[in-house]
């Protein structure tokens, strides 16, 4: 597995509680904030906890990530073409706009009052362009994306004129290797959040470590954005920004036998949903990423978007 760098993950996704946490999958340990919860922690577990029944998708969907900066002219047209593709394949590709360069803070990321007062970035999405610049991922500048971290002439990454192609070899392929469950019970009273995830793998051809991400998007936010004609928009539509991780680590954990029952891996996560970056509180306009993805090759095999509300 790689090396994770240290990271400050911001506060309102931090978890609090290091409590061992009795479930319904009593070989899996988990830590949760359990304060979270605004109630008896035994009614949560007696009555909350999700029971999954038997998980009969058959289709592979794409993650799309975007990496972008609100300085980069070019990056409004690779936006478009991924919400195109959002649109063209609903359901079945999901976009991650991740604010980042190879450098990972770089110019186009740069927060710069008045034009462009408000930070995109987060610590894991910084720590993922910075990996990819100076490591085995291709990632050369913005705009730039990875399909499913499909590897494509020895890159992951690719320019946006490429994105359609290989989404659709993969949707028509269709080659599903994992599934996944997930659910969120959120509540309202203490912004408290508490994602369940169970992953089965379906090909046991699969040698290679597989890692599970869990990320938090923000739909839709109004904020500064350079156009390609050099001109400063101050009404754009940011879509599908990513805001850091659950477990604030940039590359997710390894999924292992301790969190495995009746050949299923089983992992949760606690958070506070944060404010949209515009500083409102709207749980509607967020949804959580889930995907597991190969630890040699980084090719992602599923992904799911699961809502908060």
């Amino acid at each position: 597995m790689r090396y994770f760098f240290p990271v400050l993950f911001f506060l309102s996704l931090v978890f609090s509680s290091c409590d061992h946490v009795e479930n319904p999958y009593p070989s899996v340990s988990t830590d949760l904030d359990q304060t979270l919860y605004p109630g008896n922690w035994s009614d949560y577990e007696a009555n909350e906890w999700p029971t999954f029944s038997q998980n009969t998708n058959t289709d592979r969907n794409v993650l799309l990530e975007d990496f972008t900066g609100h300085q980069c002219i070019y990056c409004p047209l690779a936006a478009d073409e991924a919400h195109d593709l959002y649109t063209a394949n609903y359901g079945r590709l999901f976009v991650a706009a991740i604010h980042a360069g190879p450098q990972g803070m770089g110019d186009f990321q740069q927060v710069n009052p008045p034009d462009y007062p408000t930070n995109f970035t987060n610590a894991q999405g910084l720590e993922i362009g910075e990996y990819f610049g100076t490591n085995d991922g291709g990632f050369s500048g913005n705009p730039r994306g990875t399909v499913s971290r499909k590897s494509e002439g020895g890159n992951i990454f690719q320019s946006p004129n490429s994105w359609e192609n290989i989404t659709n070899s993969i949707l028509n392929t269709n080659d599903l290797k994992v599934n996944i469950q997930g659910q969120i019970n959120y509540y309202p009273s203490t912004k408290g959040a508490f994602l369940h995830v169970e992953v089965e793998k379906l090909d046991a051809n699969l040698s290679n470590d597989l890692a599970i991400v869990s990320c938090l998007i923000e739909d839709s936010i109004v904020g500064d954005q350079k156009m390609p004609d050099n001109t400063h928009n101050s009404s754009y539509v940011h879509r599908d920004t990513h805001r850091g991780n659950l477990s604030g680590a940039a590359f997710g954990r390894n999924l292992t036998d301790d969190l495995m029952t009746n050949n299923k891996y089983y992992v949760n996560y606690s958070f506070v949903v944060p404010n949209q970056l515009d500083g409102n509180h709207n749980p509607s306009n967020m949804h959580v990423l889930v995907y597991v993805y190969d630890t040699t090759t980084w090719e992602v095999y599923q992904v799911i978007k699961v809502p908060i509300q």
